[in-house]
C-alpha cells in the first residue's frame, strides 16, 4: 500500500516545509508515502497555465482524489474510514494539489472524488500542511493510537 502526493510547485515557506516534513516522518513508519511535485509555469494566463499544469498532471497520473474547496467534506472519523476502505480496494492513493490558481475544470471532471479541507479557503501550500495532518489523525484513528480525542 502506497499514497503519492502530488502537487503543483515547491512549498517556499519555510515554517509550512518544516511542518510537511514532520507529518511526512510520522506518517512513513505507518504507509510507504511519497512527494511529487509539478513545476509551475510563470508568465502565462490563468487559463493556460490550468491547461498546462492540467496536461502534466495527466502525464503523471489518471486515478487521483482530487483535494479542492468544492469537494465533500469529512469529519476525521470519517476520513478515517475514507482512508481504510479506499485501501481496502486499491495498492496506491495519489491525492492531488492544484497551485494557485486551483485546477482545470478537465482535472475536476477525471477525479475520482473530490475532498475538501474545510468551506473555508486556504493557500495551496497551507492545504498541503493541512492534508498531512488530517492524514496522520486518520492512520492514528484507524491504528487506535492515542492523538485524536
Amino acid at each position: 500500500m502506497k499514497i503519492k502526493l502530488l502537487w503543483l510547485g515547491k512549498t517556499k515557506e519555510t515554517f509550512i516545509e518544516q511542518g510537511i516534513k514532520h507529518y511526512i516522518k510520522l506518517i512513513k513508519p505507518i504507509i510507504n508515502i511519497n512527494i511529487e511535485e509539478i513545476k509551475e509555469i510563470r508568465g502565462k494566463s490563468i487559463e493556460e497555465t490550468l491547461l498546462y499544469e492540467g496536461k502534466k498532471v495527466l502525464e503523471k497520473t489518471k486515478d487521483y482524489f482530487l483535494l479542492d474547496q468544492s469537494g465533500k467534506e469529512y469529519s476525521s472519523e470519517d476520513f478515517a474510514i475514507f482512508i481504510s476502505n479506499s485501501l481496502k480496494d486499491e495498492r496506491l492513493l495519489t491525492f492531488l494539489f492544484g497551485g494557485p490558481f486551483g485546477v482545470s475544470r478537465e482535472i475536476k471532471e477525471k477525479a475520482k472524488s473530490i475532498i475538501s479541507l474545510s468551506r473555508m479557503t486556504f493557500t495551496h501550500e497551507v492545504s498541503r500542511l493541512l492534508f498531512l495532518e488530517q492524514l496522520y489523525r486518520a492512520f492514528t484513528i484507524i491504528k487506535g493510537k492515542v492523538y485524536h480525542y
